[in-house]
This record gives structure tokens, C-alpha cells and sequence, in this order.
């Protein structure tokens, strides 16, 4: 497929798991892995794209995302809070639980900024209310964002500079732009993109090495490109309708990969549909940010 001047490959499935939920991809450069997550079916899954080998773990609780960590091992959004997991042992341990007061929220995807910073969101389990908030973790320090409350927060990604952080209203079919000072505190935000009727929602994004964010569509059968301006740069088409997030690995990080979800389909579509939830790959043409490690 070529869109402008890129040349896009078109997604392959690279491993069968049939996921309710994929989500949350991370390359992580040390592991030399892709790791994500099923997040109704609590599995943390590590993917090696060379030796063609997969591994899961089983998680107490819906799991939303997984990061690397300074100590070797990983911090995971679990539905009671941000825990620590340890794959030598498939052990977790409670760290921090911002939101026990709201026990029908549950946390959903995230990202690390250059300081080590880990920025993360909550949202509404059963999709309706706007009790969903976006928080940052740094050495200890947990802070609300003070952003607006929505159902379903996707993201947040960063600019390769790390000065802007780009959240999603999934249900409200808005990817925000706020800019991110020196000391964390966050201002002007504006509207980045809003998704026309009928493409899908936007699910989780991230943000390429020229600084065009990409966005999975769930419903929407497609992956996008946004320039750092919000004009749409590229679209790629998947042979299933939910598309819920890209991340770039590979030991170069131009390798595109991309969750996807069975949830919400009718048992028609799922025949229909018999990739829905694998995890894909493509050559978007371009190349990923380097991963950061979280100091929590």
C-alpha cells in the first residue's frame, strides 16, 4: 500500500491468541521482546518475533498495561491499582492503588515520559460514567493531571521531545494536545484530532520518531497516522475491526505492531473475522521512539 509518500505493508497476523482485549504494547529493547496484555482475560503475553516464541502469565485482576522498570522488572495496571510484577516468579506486588474509592474504575493504558515519569489512565469499567482520570507516577509521587474526566482515557503518548502529551476521549472520538512543562505541570490544551463518524474510535496512540502520532481505530478496521499538525498522513487497513494499539520494535523500531480485539463482536463476526484479537505486524515506513524506563 502506498499513502503519499510512504510506503505501508499490509498487516500480517505474527502470533494467534485470539485476545478478548489486546492491548498496552511495549518493545522492550533489553528483552529484545514485544510485550502486551489481554485485559478481560488478565494475561500479560511476551512475544520473541526471532525465535517465534510466546509466553503468558496470569495476572489477579483485569490488566491494563505493562512497563519496564530502573530494577530490572516491570510496573502493571491492574483494575486494584499499579502493581509490581516479577516474570521469574509470576509474582505481583501493590504499589500504589489511586483510586480506591472509585472500585468500578479500572486502569487502562499508559506511557513513560524522559524523566522516568509514568503517566497512566482510569476508566469506567462498564463504559458510561465519566469517571475516567489521567495521573502521573514519578519516584514515589503520584499527581492528578487535572484533565477533564471522561469515560474510556486512551493513551497518553509523548513527542520525541517529551514537551507534548497527546490523551484520548475514546468514546468522545477526541485525541487532545496538551504541552508538558519542566516541572510536569500541564497547559494549553487543545483539540488534535477528532474522528469522523464511522471510521471507529480512537483507541490507544503513539507517537513516532518524526513525531506523528498513530492511532489504533477500534471498529474502524484500520490503524492512522497524524502529523504533529493533525493533518491525516496514512491509513492502514486490517483485516479485522478492531484495532486497539501500535507500538514500533524490533532492533531498530521499524517494525509496526498492532493488538487487536474480539470483544464486542457477534459470533457471525468472529466466523468472519477469524484473526480478530491476534497480534499483527507491518513496515509503516518510518521509525519508532526508543522506550523509556519508569522511576516509580
Amino acid at each position: 500500500m502506498r499513502v503519499g509518500a510512504e510506503i505501508v505493508t499490509e498487516p500480517r497476523s505474527v502470533l494467534s491468541v485470539g485476545a478478548t482485549l489486546g492491548e498496552g504494547p511495549i518493545w522492550v529493547a533489553h528483552d529484545e521482546a514485544l510485550w502486551f496484555v489481554d485485559i478481560k482475560e488478565r494475561r500479560i503475553r511476551r512475544f520473541d518475533p526471532v525465535a517465534a516464541l510466546a509466553h503468558q502469565w496470569e495476572a489477579p485482576a483485569q490488566v491494563g498495561w505493562i512497563l519496564p522498570t530502573a530494577d530490572g522488572l516491570f510496573a502493571v495496571g491492574l483494575q486494584s491499582g499499579i502493581h509490581r510484577f516479577n516474570p521469574a516468579t509470576g509474582g505481583f506486588s501493590l504499589l500504589h492503588a489511586p483510586e480506591r474509592d472509585q472500585p468500578g474504575n479500572r486502569l487502562n493504558d499508559a506511557t513513560v515520559d524522559p524523566a522516568g515519569g509514568l503517566w497512566f489512565g482510569s476508566m469506567d469499567d462498564a463504559e458510561t460514567a465519566d469517571s475516567g482520570r489521567f495521573y502521573r507516577l514519578h519516584k514515589g509521587t503520584m499527581t492528578e493531571s487535572g484533565l477533564p474526566p471522561v469515560s474510556i482515557t486512551n493513551g497518553p503518548a509523548l513527542s520525541p521531545d517529551g514537551t507534548l502529551l497527546y490523551h484520548t476521549d475514546t468514546l468522545g472520538k477526541r485525541i487532545w494536545r496538551t504541552r508538558i512543562g519542566a516541572d510536569g505541570a500541564l497547559s494549553d490544551t487543545c483539540l488534535f484530532v477528532e474522528i469522523e463518524d464511522g471510521a471507529g474510535y480512537p483507541d490507544g496512540p503513539a507517537v513516532d520518531a518524526d513525531g506523528c502520532l498513530w492511532t489504533g481505530l477500534f471498529g474502524g478496521w484500520a490503524a492512522r497516522r497524524y502529523d504533529p499538525s493533525g493533518k491525516l498522513m496514512a491509513e492502514v487497513r486490517f483485516p479485522v475491526a478492531n484495532v486497539t494499539k501500535i507500538a514500533f520494535g524490533g532492533p531498530d523500531l521499524t517494525v509496526a505492531y498492532a493488538t487487536t480485539a474480539r470483544k464486542g463482536l457477534t459470533d457471525q463476526q468472529l466466523v468472519e473475522q477469524p484473526l480478530a484479537g491476534d497480534l499483527f505486524a507491518f513496515d509503516p515506513g518510518v521509525r519508532g521512539q526508543a522506550g523509556h524506563i519508569a522511576a516509580i
